[in-house]
């Protein structure tokens, strides 16, 4: 995977990042405890035949090496730019999940002349007190009893659907799985758990120009769909749709996620 050098508030990070197909830019931005690769896979295989995809890795993901400390707004959308940049994007449609729907949200705000399109699913513009109190807890059992987030994320981040058909094996081998995934990246989660916490995009919002497809999960119990009504109330002639599911629609249905997503770039042109 290609690094490129990006300058922080702490120093300089070094950010990793995936790059496939070819035609326009698409710059792919993962979630709370994903990589570009875990988070995006599907999506990548799926339109890379129509476009640049760049998905990079955010401090405390992946192949990504940073100075450490709490993650500041402006340098998780630094990241952004720098790897598209890197990948010799000047401009480029952007679709974000959870905390990438957020990073995405300000990269569009603060480098409107970059950012052809947007769509985020699952984003929020300022956490409220359950949310605080949610990422707060997140944050500590990241550190502390990873086996206990993955159950506790397993719990509210599939959509009541999803779970419904499964057995107890089938919960068992998956809460394993994010275990072992969540014990290889334990502070950088709780970062960006932390980050998930203080992020505000309340001023960014009416800055952002370019066309807006907001997605909310009908059954979105991490960040409830209220939150994506407000996104898209602030952005101007932003368009919501509401898809079944629930937080982690990347995982639980990528074929609809990445539907919905050629469907906006296509009206988009």
């Amino acid at each position: 995977m290609p690094i490129v050098d990006v300058p922080v508030t702490a120093g300089v990070s070094k950010a990793s990042y995936t790059v496939a197909g070819r035609g326009p830019g698409l710059v792919l931005v993962h979630g709370t405890g994903a990589t570009a690769q875990s988070g995006w896979a599907p999506v990548i295989e799926a339109l890379s035949d129509r476009y640049t995809i760049v998905a990079p890795d955010l401090p405390g993901s992946g192949g990504t090496r940073d100075p450490g400390g709490p993650l500041v707004l402006e340098d998780l959308v630094a990241h952004v730019v720098a790897t598209a940049q890197d990948a010799g994007l000047d401009s480029f449609h952007l679709a974000g999940h959870s905390l990438g729907a957020v990073v995405a949200t300000a990269t569009a705000a603060l480098h409107p002349a970059r950012v052809d399109s947007l769509t985020a699913h699952g984003g929020w513009s300022r956490a409220d007190a359950r949310m605080v109190f949610q990422f707060r807890l997140w944050q500590r059992l990241a550190l502390t009893d990873p086996a206990a987030l993955a159950r506790l994320l397993l719990l509210t981040a599939m959509g009541k659907n999803t779970l419904r058909g499964w057995d107890e094996a089938a919960f068992e081998q998956t809460a394993a799985g994010f275990t072992e995934l969540l014990g290889s990246s334990r502070d950088g989660f709780a970062r960006q758990a932390q980050a998930d916490a203080t992020l505000d995009l309340t001023e960014l919002l009416s800055r952002v120009t370019a066309p807006t497809l907001i997605l909310s999960s009908a059954d979105d119990r991490v960040v409830p769909p209220h939150h994506q009504h407000e996104m898209a109330d602030r952005i101007p002639r932003a368009r919501l749709v509401r898809v079944p599911g629930g937080h982690a629609l990347p995982v639980e249905n990528p074929a609809l996620l990445t539907a919905r997503l050629g469907e906006h770039l296509a009206d988009v042109g």
